[in-house]
């Protein structure tokens, strides 16, 4: 494992196992797999609906609570429930602190729910905050008002689009980027690309393993997801190559291809009036 070190000197590794659109089961089970294969870092949401099931994966591990870290996320609909969503999203973990807190969405009060990340902080429930899908225009909101910077910011990121603005806009900070969709959302053809599969021959390795080590040498986390123990422990099978900054430079001009998510203003509505019984998942 390689490590990222944040702008409030906490180590993060700069992969982990995403759990989006997971089953408890599912992700109980990757999670399990994911700790197993070497990894340390889990990522789970309120949205997932699979916290419970992340924490058992931890509980049962055997692993040092240290020694892992936990990334969730609060959606909109708590945003207003102050210190409690913090508190029942613990006690669905079954932990004393994440190490990771995120805001979902850029909707609802996200400033008054980021005051009350901050005092989750300042508490020792939260070793850093974060902010996922949030444009740069409503980042720079949260900066601009925050005692506590973001640590990291999470949005769509892969070779097809790659996030130079952001990254410089985010470079004085040192928040930083941590990519969902690392492989392009499972798009069969980014890792039909020529220079992925010329690179992929060159290194003995896969594609994706390919794209996952560029993202990683970006200095980008990464949580691909996958259900699959085999797909797991390749995702982690990253770090004992290197590409050459020619390779990295190649990679680059396949920005400004392709985006595959942007969120539109009724979407946004949309999941501020979306109120799961989170405290009702398995």
């Amino acid at each position: 494992m390689e490590y990222l070190k944040l702008s409030n000197d906490v180590r993060m590794p700069v992969m982990g196992l995403g759990t989006f659109l997971m089953s408890p089961a599912e992700a109980e089970a990757a999670a399990t797999a994911a700790l197993a294969a070497g990894y340390e870092h889990i990522d789970t949401a309120n949205a997932y609906m699979n916290e419970r099931a992340v924490g058992r994966a931890i509980a049962k591990s055997g692993i040092a609570r240290e020694k892992i870290f936990v990334s969730t996320k609060l959606w909109p609909s708590v945003y207003k429930a102050g210190d409690a969503a913090v508190d029942s999203t613990l006690a669905r973990l079954g932990l004393d602190y994440v190490d990771m807190l995120i805001l979902h969405q850029p909707v609802g009060d996200y400033l008054a729910a980021w005051e009350t990340m901050e005092r989750a902080y300042r508490a020792g429930k939260v070793r850093a905050l974060g902010l996922s899908n949030f444009p740069q225009d409503k980042i720079a909101e949260v900066i601009e008002r925050a005692e506590v910077a973001p640590q990291l910011v999470t949005v769509e990121c892969h070779p097809y689009h790659q996030q130079r603005d952001l990254r410089a806009y985010l470079e004085p900070y040192g928040t930083v980027i941590e990519a969902w969709y690392p492989l392009g959302h499972g798009d069969a053809g980014l890792q039909q690309e020529g220079v992925f599969q010329r690179l992929a021959e060159k290194y003995g390795k896969s594609a994706a393993q390919v794209i996952l080590r560029w993202h990683t040498q970006m200095g980008t986390s990464v949580i691909p997801g996958s259900k699959n123990p085999a797909h797991i422990a390749d995702n982690a099978d990253i770090f004992d190559f290197a590409l050459t900054d020619g390779e990295m430079a190649e990679i680059a001009r396949l920005d400004g291809t392709k985006q595959y998510y942007k969120a539109n203003k009724a979407q946004l509505l949309g999941y501020l009036a979306t109120r799961p019984n989170f405290d009702a998942q398995d």
